[in-house]
């Protein structure tokens, strides 16, 4: 079975390369030209020799449809995305050409060459937005970010895709995915590693902003199980995955806080500065439909979580000293 992963060097790309081939897959990945350098490969860097990457772009159609050709993959995971909410606000444009003609694109390449692989969609709960939890496959969308709106779009192309031309695509709405393997950017990661350092006395305080936005979290390695799962399936379908649970910012904050022995109020510092023009409040995934019909439950609860990520932090941060 040959795979292809667009946004392969990201967290959830590295987590399914490593599954895939544990599964006896030929993985082959889409990266940027600009992701090819050795400090943007970390995350694959211990199974780069078994995989095959192409250098392609999300908004070069050219590109990907020569990928496909070369490839001529049985299954297409596209995570490829400008993921970062607050930063879609500045680069909204980009983020829409990116995600949603991005995915357009690849699913052109797919139809023109008449090739059937199975395709599965990353899409995500920002696609809800303001739309109350616990929020599942048949809640009404009402994204709050470029970035949701981009998801969004690539969401009904791929979902007309599939209805359109009798395409084999799942479309996965995944719940916050976290770890080790998260962007330094995200608020999670930017405040386990923000732990580890003022622990080791290498930074005093950690500069937040909203820290009652509630969501709901889970480890990526779980995640990316049920997206293979989805394309095993005789019949294409879109799957809620998610924890079920709720916790706001200052929970995670103060969990990861409490894991070194230190009290988050002593450290944490806001700043108005960061706040979005339309904030996304909670988050909760009813993922009912996929532990029925998928056979899927997450393995790593929200305690163990934080703990995985704090102290990945501070082994990164006593290696590199600070």
């Amino acid at each position: 079975m040959r795979a292809l992963i667009t946004g392969i060097t990201g967290q959830a790309g590295s987590h399914l390369a490593e599954l895939l081939l544990k599964k006896g897959y030929e993985v082959h990945g889409l990266v940027r030209r600009s992701s090819s350098a050795e400090s943007a490969t970390w995350r694959i860097d211990p199974i780069l020799s078994d995989l095959h990457l192409h250098e392609g772009d999300m908004c070069d159609g050219g590109s990907l449809t020569r990928v496909v050709h070369d490839i001529k993959p049985h299954e297409v995971y596209n995570l490829a995305a400008q993921s970062h909410v607050r930063v879609s606000y500045d680069e909204p444009e980009y983020t829409a050409d990116a995600i949603a003609m991005g995915t357009l694109r690849l699913l052109e390449a797919l139809r023109l060459f008449g090739y059937r692989s199975k395709f599965y969609q990353a899409s995500t709960s920002e696609m809800f937005g303001a739309s109350p939890p616990p929020q599942n496959e048949k809640t009404p969308f009402h994204p709050r970010s470029p970035y949701g709106v981009a998801k969004l779009a690539a969401h009904w192309h791929a979902i007309n895709h599939r209805e359109s031309y009798n395409m084999h695509i799942c479309c996965g709405l995944m719940f916050n995915c976290e770890g080790p393997r998260r962007g330094e950017q995200f608020v999670t990661r930017k405040t386990t590693l923000a732990v580890a350092r003022i622990k080791q006395g290498y930074q005093h305080k950690l500069t937040l902003e909203n820290i009652d936005a509630e969501r709901d979290w889970g480890y990526a390695g779980d995640y990316v199980d049920a997206m293979w799962r989805m394309l095993q399936q005789n019949e294409p379908d879109d799957y809620v995955i998610s924890s079920g649970e709720t916790r706001s910012v200052r929970d995670f904050v103060a969990k990861a806080f409490a894991h070194v022995g230190l009290n988050w109020e002593e450290h944490v510092v806001f700043d108005s500065r960061l706040h979005r023009p339309a904030e996304v409040h909670s988050l909760r995934g009813d993922s009912s439909k996929a532990r029925r019909k998928l056979g899927w439950a997450p393995e790593v609860g929200f305690d163990e979580l934080v703990a995985k990520m704090v102290d990945a932090d501070m082994d990164r941060v006593r290696d590199r000293r600070g």
